[in-house]
């Protein structure tokens, strides 16, 4: 769709997952909405245009991701403060060292001059400036070697901060792919019922007909023939089959060929309310069966969100463009505690805002444009990098390039591993630094001394940071 619009004529099923994130392509008629971004799955479609092309939901899409970003500070490392201030002073103190005294006639010019030397020397701070980009750089190539990708050490700093995660649901709890959850014949038996649907599925490109023709070829079902095969937009598909007409599609169309069916009402609302998506495959005289489809989750979300909570993930929030009904029973198999359903990007973004308004630090994770805003919001932002649109990874603060959510827990707990470390480089520094100071006075330490404090601070500080290579590795064999 170019523009946003209203349908004026004709009828068909819209793939509208770039804007609202809705796994499953919803029918559209005469009088409905529709917007720009969307995908016109099948049928033809006139539209009346009912904004500019500044006011449509993807340009807004667009602004408030820029706003979003404006919004949030540049990090600043508080070393890299600290030295701006730190080092002129240490010079200026090494200074007066060397000055003071020997016009107070406290000592020979040689004697203080050395001393200031050596104050000099304890001063650099080497080791205090490199104990944060060393532990930084060493984490985030550790990171990008188990397929994370993080976009700088402020956004690595604030992931072991987080205490609240935020998950868009198709594509980032779900695989984003339609898949066959259950078959049930009714006047028939499974093989004719399935064969039946895969004789019609086939004809068909809609994701849901790929799902039953992949379901159906692992079972090594062959399709029968099919004549006058014809596709009734946003209702189903039909066609004739051993010299019967067979259809394939919603409720609404099986009803009006078949009106018994409608005995079965209360099992297909039943269905509906758990989130499935059902087609019923039928004659005018016989009811053969329905297949139910839904967007399944990914492997292990269950341990993943276990996982997030021992890093003190607090609350865990689902926000999603589907129905209230499938959104409440994803979140209930992957124990996710708050659910948003029926959002619109802006939603989102505001959903975001609500929980850093509550006091949380809040992670955004998902992999579509609509997501976008969310991302740039949030404290921050993580794309999945293989299913993502490049305008989620292009807004996210974090990439997970192979689509593992397990990678998160991980993720942060690489964080909070490199933060610990930070703090113990700062606080050897720091006590290096002060035992050197202290022994200058008494004239208990030499120069070369003093070079060797500063340089083995240094290395030791580096060999410290180092450890995080192998951190990741360690807790996959522990784990195993």
């Amino acid at each position: 769709m170019p523009l946003d619009g209203t349908i004026t004529e004709g009828t068909s099923s819209l793939n509208q997952s770039p804007i609202t994130g809705e796994s499953i392509p919803v029918d559209k008629k005469t009088n409905d909405d529709v917007y720009a971004g969307s995908i016109n799955e099948n049928g033809t479609l006139k539209i009346k245009v009912t904004t500019l092309v500044e006011d449509t939901t993807l340009s807004k899409i667009i602004e408030m991701v820029e706003a979003a970003q404006e919004n949030k500070a540049p990090a600043q490392a508080f070393i890299d403060k600290f030295s701006e201030i730190y080092t002129p002073v240490a010079f200026v103190l090494a200074l007066l060292v060397m000055l003071i005294p020997p016009i107070l006639t406290l000592g020979s010019w040689g004697e203080w001059f050395y001393k200031g030397l050596e104050l000099l020397v304890i001063a650099c701070p080497c080791a205090l400036v490199i104990s944060t980009p060393v532990a930084i750089v060493t984490a985030i190539g550790n990171a990008a070697k188990n397929g994370v990708l993080i976009k700088g050490g402020n956004y690595l700093e604030a992931l072991g901060s987080l205490n609240a995660i935020a998950f868009d649901k198709t594509g980032t709890l779900t695989e984003g792919k339609p898949k066959v959850t259950a078959v049930k014949h009714m006047e028939s038996d499974e093989q004719t019922l399935l064969q039946l649907a895969l004789s019609l599925e086939a004809y068909s490109t809609h994701p849901i007909s790929k799902a039953i023709v992949d379901y159906t070829s692992k079972l090594n079902i062959s399709p029968k023939h099919v004549s006058d095969f014809e596709n009734i937009t946003g209702k189903g598909i039909k066609g004739i089959i051993d010299n019967q007409t067979v259809y394939a599609g919603n409720q609404s169309l099986i009803e009006s060929i078949n009106p018994k069916i409608k005995t079965h009402a209360s099992m297909f609302s039943d269905y509906e309310k758990q989130g499935y998506t059902i087609i019923i495959i039928s004659s005018k005289t016989t009811f053969y069966g329905l297949i139910t489809i839904e967007d399944p989750l990914r492997e292990n979300i269950k341990a993943t969100m276990h996982q997030l909570q021992e890093y003190n993930i607090k609350n865990t929030v689902m926000l999603t463009g589907d129905n209230q009904e499938t959104a409440n029973k994803i979140a209930a198999l992957a124990g996710i505690r708050e659910t948003y359903a029926k959002l619109m990007p802006k939603d989102k973004l505001s959903a975001i805002e609500d929980l850093q308004k509550r006091g949380y630090r809040v992670g955004m994770i998902g992999d579509g444009i609509n997501d976008a805003p969310a991302l740039a919001q949030s404290d921050v932002g993580i794309a999945m990098g293989g299913v993502g649109s490049d305008t989620a990874m292009q807004t996210a603060n974090i990439v997970l390039m192979s689509d593992n959510l397990q990678q998160l827990p991980k993720s942060i707990s690489i964080s909070k591993k490199a933060k610990t470390i930070i703090k113990q480089n700062i606080y050897f520094s720091v006590i290096i630094k002060l035992i050197a100071f202290i022994l200058v006075f008494p004239g208990l330490l030499t120069l070369w001394l003093a070079v060797l404090s500063d340089t083995g601070a240094a290395i030791l500080v580096i060999l410290n940071s180092l450890r995080l290579l192998k951190f990741k590795k360690d807790k996959q064999k522990a784990s195993t």
